[in-house]
Formats: structure tokens, C-alpha cells, sequence
């Protein structure tokens, strides 16, 4: 599938085709689509198109981001309904008046961005945005994005996400837990929405008290705590590192199953992966580098005195001295990383009987600092 592009703008009359020029100057990603009576007075490229817009837009909705129609919204209601998909992949669409007095987020305010750019489309055109989110209007937690822009992810895109939102938005009991991950998802000196509770600790929360608990964590808290996942939303941030060492050209699916299996057995979401560690030498191992590519996350690679200057070490190896000129490439690495100062998971051996080359792997979760004001 073909990366999306990021921004369509559609005008239909002399005014609309003004406004739309001025937006393809603040935005030069953009595509403006014209309709064929008006596109000669164009002063820089636009797309001449036959009007109605349908046949168009049956070919370009989903291959854009953002949609921006200086077009009636009753109109543009109309065009788009048959288009529609769900939250997860229709683009998100503003419109602007042919006046340049607003600009209304239509569709996928949150999930596709919507709000985010009606509020870009509208400084542009120094005009009033017209966001109707219940989340955005009363300054509550978006449940259904929290932390998107730090890295999260949702656990599973489905599992209590609408009554979430339902809960917040209607002032209901919800707990955030968070176990890991950056702290300013909330900004540090705002009050919390009315309803909502935050603690650092998952331990003896009873799940009864809470119409919905939000669990930031990179554990498996499905299987650790399925009653309060039950009732709750789990968001994955980006906070273990992983350190590698391995023999040379050890292959790309074995440092997979051998990864995979440390993460399973100690119980930790992949989805939560920042990134891997190695020493320099192994910069360019490519099993490494295609694991990396695999997860979509970078390798940090560090000389041998660096790795040398961490202490303490679990689980140090002469043997390891021998061929690398240290004393841990796992442990020592995924510490550096990471910031933190002492290991999630020790060193872990991982061989198979079949394949000649070993791999050693280590974990840190990377430092979670305390809110100004929050309970430890």
C-alpha cells in the first residue's frame, strides 16, 4: 500500500479558489483540486477537475491524510457518506465557508487528526475553528489518542475504547494507572479532568470502584491482571531497550524467536519496544539491523570503553572480553540506552540446536519520573 499523502484542497468557486490558494501557500505538501472553469486564473499548480466532485473523490479520499473543501457542509456531507470506512481509516476532513469566516472539523477529529488540523487550516486563514469533540470542548483526556504524540499505542484499537471515552467525557469513576512511560501525556500543572483518579501502582486496585481504568504499562496486564483489564484500555509507550549480543551473521529468525520468547516469558508487550543496543561492532550485523527494521525501531551501537564504563554488571563474561574488548554488550548496552540504572531483565542466553550461532539478550525500561504533586 502506498504511503498516504498529506493534505487535498478542493475549491469550486472564484472565493472558495482564493482562500484555497492562500491555504497552498502555508501548506506546499498540499494538492489543489480546481474546478476546470476557474483553474485558468491559477497562480500556481493546481489539478483541474470536472465537477461533480464524485468521480474524484472515489479515486483520491483515502489516498490523502487531510481533506479541506471551501464547500458547503451539507455538500460535502452528501459527496463523502458513501466513502466512509470507520475511524480507523477515513482521512479526516474540514470545511471551510466560502466567507473564510470558519473551519469545521467534519470527520475523524481525533484518530485521523481532524481537530489538530482545523486548528492549522484556521490560523492559517485567520478564521474561527469549530471543533464539536466532547473531549476537545471540555478540556478532558482523549482517551482514544492519549499519548499519541509521545509514541503510544493502544493495546487493541477496539477493546473499551468507545465507553472510555463515554466514561470521561461524562465525568464517571476512571483510574489512570501508569507504570511506565513519559508523565507529560497530561500537562504536569493542570488539574485532572473531574472524575478521573491517577496512581503509579496497579497493586490492590479494586476494579469494582471504577467505571473504566486506563493502564499505561509495557507489561502483559491481559495476562497478569485480566479483571482489571476487564475494565480497562491499555496504552504501550515506548520504554525498554533491548540489548543484543550475538555471534557474527547469527540469523535474522533466530534473534526473532529468541527475542520473542524473553519477552514472553517475562511477561512484556513488543509494543512497547524503543529500540535495541549493541556494541559497535555489531553496526553492521545484519540479522541485527533487519530485527531493527522488523520492529521499525533504531539501534544504538557503543564502543567497548563505553560499555565498559557501566556499573554494576549482572552477569559479566571474560569470554565476551576475548572477542568484543568488553565485559557485557547485552546488559551494559541496554543500560546505556536507556538511562536507566539497573536491568528489567538480566542477561538471557538463547540458542538452538540447529544453528551454530548464540545470542545473549538483556532489558531496561527507561527512567519514569514522578509527577510534581502525584502519589509515588
Amino acid at each position: 500500500m502506498s504511503p498516504k499523502r498529506k493534505l487535498a484542497i478542493h475549491a469550486i468557486t472564484r472565493h472558495g479558489f482564493a482562500l484555497a490558494q492562500r491555504l497552498q501557500e502555508a501548506f506546499p505538501e498540499s494538492t489543489l483540486y480546481v474546478s476546470n472553469k476557474i483553474s485558468q486564473e491559477a497562480r500556481a499548480h493546481v489539478v483541474p477537475v470536472k465537477l461533480p466532485l464524485g468521480p474524484l473523490l472515489d479515486e483520491v479520499f483515502h489516498a490523502y491524510e487531510t481533506h479541506v473543501f471551501i464547500i458547503s457542509v451539507g455538500a460535502v456531507v452528501r459527496m463523502i457518506a458513501p466513502l466512509l470506512k470507520d475511524k480507523k481509516q477515513d482521512p479526516a476532513v474540514v470545511c471551510v465557508d466560502d466567507a473564510g469566516q470558519f473551519a469545521i472539523c467534519l470527520l475523524s477529529g481525533h484518530v485521523g487528526g481532524g481537530n489538530r488540523e482545523t486548528q492549522r487550516i484556521a490560523a492559517a486563514l485567520s478564521c474561527q475553528p469549530v471543533i464539536t469533540t466532547a473531549s476537545d470542548v471540555q478540556g478532558t483526556l482523549t482517551v482514544d489518542i492519549l499519548g499519541r504524540e509521545l509514541g503510544w499505542v493502544l493495546e487493541d484499537q477496539e477493546h473499551n475504547v468507545t465507553t472510555g471515552c463515554a466514561a470521561v467525557v461524562n465525568e464517571r469513576p476512571v483510574l489512570i494507572i501508569q507504570e511506565c512511560g513519559q508523565p507529560e501525556f497530561w500537562p504536569l500543572k493542570k488539574a485532572w479532568s473531574p472524575g478521573v483518579h491517577y496512581t503509579r501502582s496497579i497493586e490492590a486496585v479494586d476494579p469494582e470502584l471504577w467505571e473504566r481504568i486506563l493502564i499505561i504499562s509495557d507489561r502483559d496486564i491481559p495476562a497478569l491482571h485480566p479483571d482489571l483489564y476487564a475494565k480497562g484500555l491499555v496504552y504501550r509507550p515506548p520504554t525498554l531497550w533491548i540489548g543484543i549480543g550475538c555471534d557474527r551473521d547469527a540469523p535474522y529468525e533466530m534473534l526473532k524467536r529468541g527475542l520473542e520468547g524473553v519477552l514472553r516469558e517475562f511477561r512484556l508487550s513488543p509494543k512497547s519496544i524503543a529500540g535495541f543496543a549493541s556494541a559497535a561492532v555489531k553496526a553492521d550485523e545484519p540479522g541485527l539491523l533487519q530485527l531493527c527494521q522488523h520492529f521499525n525501531r533504531p539501534l544504538q551501537c557503543f564502543s567497548a570503553p563505553e560499555l565498559d564504563s557501566v556499573l554494576p554488571i549482572q552477569n559479566p563474561s571474560e569470554k565476551v572480553r576475548e572477542h568484543v574488548g568488553t565485559r557485557s554488550v547485552s546488559e551494559a548496552s541496554c543500560l546505556l540506552a536507556s538511562g536507566a540504572a539497573e536491568l528489567l531483565v538480566p542477561k538471557q542466553k538463547y540458542g538452538e540446536p540447529d544453528i551454530k550461532q548464540k545470542m545473549t539478550i538483556a532489558i531496561a525500561r527507561q527512567p519514569f519520573p514522578l509527577r510534581a504533586g502525584d502519589p509515588a
